[in-house]
């Protein structure tokens, strides 16, 4: 495998997925505001928070410069016969920046690789920063879990242009380490970290692969996101249930500072 040095943007990016939480929007405005409260307004990370679609239009009366506006899915299509779905087009216009695809919980229910890549495709279209979620369900001791991140890392590049793929934050999130309280060791982040930016190289060439913003996830908590952000070589996390928590998430912002 190729060695490459720590490729950390200027800026770390967290992102918290709030998934079906909270119960309604009092809550979500609440806890909203108890984050922008906590998180201090010279940060230098990128925070953006992914609430439930129906909260978006309410938080976004109330999003601050310190906080962005992101969001847990989108469909390809910007309109038509799809129940259920919401476009790129209208997240867009809520003043969403950022957009979870290819979540293991969404790849659970039968989301493919090639539906995550036309999502990332709608998305750059409204210029709009896809967060792709990839990820092993299991390691082995062989390592055969790297060709299936290999698998991933070569559908959702396909058709993207070197700038475009510039434009893509990959998230990092090994299935076993989601919700369980099993965490990646910073050394197993880091081994992934070379790896995806050695098959970006494969499939580009450095100076590109160089420029795509990696992050990790995976039962990141106040506890060990100092460590993994310091030794794991990653620009930053994909934050679930501790972003429910406006101090655990602020301390988690503070770690990569």
């Amino acid at each position: 495998m190729l060695q490459f040095p720590d490729m950390k943007h200027a800026h770390a990016l967290v992102m918290g997925n709030w998934k079906l939480n909270p119960g309604n929007t009092l809550e979500a405005k609440t806890l909203f505001a108890e984050l922008k409260k906590k998180i201090p307004k010279t940060t230098t990370a990128k925070v953006v928070v992914a609430p439930p679609f129906l909260f978006i239009p309410e938080l976004a009366k109330g999003a601050a410069s310190v906080i962005k506006l992101g969001a847990q899915d989108v469909h390809y299509e910007e309109r038509g016969a799809v129940t259920g779905e919401i476009g790129a087009g209208m997240l867009a216009f809520f003043g969403v920046e950022y957009v979870i695809v290819g979540h293991s919980e969404r790849r659970a229910l039968g989301e493919t690789d090639t539906q995550v890549n036309k999502k990332v495709q709608a998305l750059l279209k409204r210029k709009l920063t896809p967060v792709v979620c990839i990820g092993e369900r299991l390691r082995d001791s062989q390592g055969q879990f790297f060709n299936h991140i290999a698998a991933q890392l070569k559908a959702l590049t396909e058709g993207l242009t070197p700038l475009q793929l510039q434009k893509v934050v990959i998230a990092y999130e090994p299935i076993w380490a989601i919700g369980t309280g099993e965490t990646a060791t910073a050394e197993n982040v880091k081994e992934m970290q070379l790896f995806i930016v050695s098959t970006l190289t494969k499939l580009y060439e450095r100076k590109v692969a160089e420029k795509v913003r990696l992050i990790y996830g995976g039962s990141v908590k106040e506890s060990n996101a100092k460590d993994i952000y310091e030794q794991g070589g990653m620009s930053g996390f994909l934050v679930g249930g501790a972003s429910l928590e406006a101090a655990q998430f602020a301390a988690i912002i503070k770690a990569v500072e």
